[in-house]
């Protein structure tokens, strides 16, 4: 398989793994919404899980950017969302359409700053790890860049 057939084969890996976590993420929150989980531990977990719904997202929508820029988006944007929160709009608008506080939630809380930022960086760790165990299975080296098409690896004094 050419490099582009290879390109196209990951991307649509990628993708339908990002797809089948956005789901199994959104499943495990409900679940632990629905479950009533102690304050703490159901406020971390929801936290932790709503930034990997982000960066699961971010993979759906460009499957091609790479692990670190995907987890600084998703902390991002759960940081942001977080000081939006600040401003008390978000808790407004879900008094008129309560669905809305499950996007953008609706009190500020300086310690879910830290849990988005920690569960950005530990998906972008896995999606380091589920990225180079797919490259060893089609016998790539794990975590170097694939030659572009019609370069074999090591020409030209490039290394592998």
């Amino acid at each position: 398989m050419n490099g582009s057939g290879r390109d196209a084969v990951s991307t649509r890996t990628r993708r339908t793994a990002a797809a089948i976590a956005l789901a199994a993420t959104i499943a495990a929150g409900l679940a632990t919404r629905a479950a009533a989980v102690p304050d703490l531990l159901g406020d971390v977990a929801g936290d932790a899980l709503y930034t990997v719904a982000v960066f699961a997202g971010v993979v759906l929508l460009a499957p091609r950017l790479g692990s670190p820029v995907v987890g600084a988006i998703a902390a991002g944007w759960s940081v942001a969302v977080e000081l939006f929160q600040a401003t008390g709009v978000p808790i407004a608008l879900a008094a008129v359409f309560r669905p809305i506080a499950l996007v953008l939630g609706t009190g500020f809380d300086a310690r879910d700053l830290v849990v988005y930022v920690a569960a950005a960086v530990v998906a972008v760790l896995v999606d380091l790890a589920a990225g180079s165990t797919r490259r060893a299975r089609r016998g790539a080296a794990p975590f170097l860049p694939t030659p572009p098409p019609g370069r074999s690896a090591g020409e030209d004094g490039d290394p592998a």
